[in-house]
């Protein structure tokens, strides 16, 4: 069950607008990935950016209650990062953020897994070195990908979707909402982008589309999945949880790649673990035995 998985990328705090007040949360989906792994039973290490106060304790802490490691090399003298999001009417949230990314240069250790993307990908200076450290693990470990794009801190849409576009070539595994696969590629239908970033090498592309469910594109062509119904409390954290579902099916189940039904059970499966997140509030993915009873 245990796999050793590097997670590269940004770990904050949410501050989320209630009506009763502020509420602050964990937050980053590459740290949320990483917790999400870790409670599927996988050994994982967050490489990220955390200031030493008392959101990058507490950051630390949740991260490490779920099982996985936060790499030493982590922590620095600036604030911790956060994000201010507000509500929707339908729980979906847009983010401010106040975020600072500067990292050295990744070590791989013995990662048989490196998973990257959202802020970390593509703001600088942090950005090179994350997309360097995707091109020097290519063909040494599995790379699974997820733009997450925040359209006001990616910059200028050519540079980002070239940056994006460089990360896939690495990468086996890719996977994006719908909002990103429409900013990313305007104009383009789902299965369209699909077989797009397909052609860029990764072998299986995953678009999820909320309560739409989600379409892949890997063995035996373009497979879909209804959504997992539940009452939506927010839906912080579902596309993370998503992510670490696919990461998990990859990392258990060598014949994702290969067979038709393996990629359907995966997909069903990351459904599952993103419905039970958005049924609770932030993002809190649940743990192996509650998506294997859900299933």
């Amino acid at each position: 069950m245990t796999s050793q998985v590097l997670v590269i990328g940004e770990a904050l705090i949410d501050i989320v607008e209630t009506v009763g007040g502020d509420r602050e949360l964990v937050g980053g989906s590459p740290a949320n990935v990483a917790i999400g792994l870790a409670r599927q039973g996988h050994d994982v290490t967050l490489l990220t950016r955390l200031g030493r106060d008392d959101r990058g304790a507490r950051i630390a802490a949740q991260v490490e209650e779920s099982g996985a490691v936060v790499a030493d090399e982590s922590w620095s003298d600036a604030a911790t990062s956060t994000a201010r999001a507000r509500l929707r009417t339908d729980g979906s949230a847009e983010y401010d953020f106040d975020i600072n990314w500067t990292i050295a240069a990744p070590a791989l250790r013995d990662a048989s897994a490196v998973h990257t993307g959202s802020i970390a990908l593509f703001l600088e200076p942090g950005g090179t070195a994350v997309l360097d450290a995707l091109q020097r693990a290519k063909g040494r470990a599995l790379i699974t990908l997820d733009p997450n794009i925040r359209p006001a801190l990616v910059g200028e849409h050519r540079e980002a979707h070239a940056r994006f576009v460089a990360a896939a070539r690495t990468a086996d595994l890719v996977k994006l909402s719908d909002e990103d696969a429409a900013w990313l590629f305007p104009g383009l239908l789902p299965e369209q982008v699909l077989a797009e970033i397909a052609a860029y090498g990764p072998r299986i592309v995953v678009i999820t589309r909320g309560g739409e469910g989600a379409l892949g594109l890997g063995p035996g062509g373009i497979t879909e999945v209804d959504p997992y119904s539940v009452d939506v409390a927010d839906t912080i954290g579902a596309g993370d949880a998503a992510m670490a579902s696919l990461i998990s099916s990859a990392l258990d189940d060598p014949l994702l790649f290969e067979s038709e039904a393996a990629f359907e059970r995966a997909l069903r499966r990351a459904a599952v673990m993103a419905g039970i997140t958005v049924s609770r509030p932030g993002a809190n993915p649940p743990a192996r035995a509650e998506v294997d009873a859900a299933l």
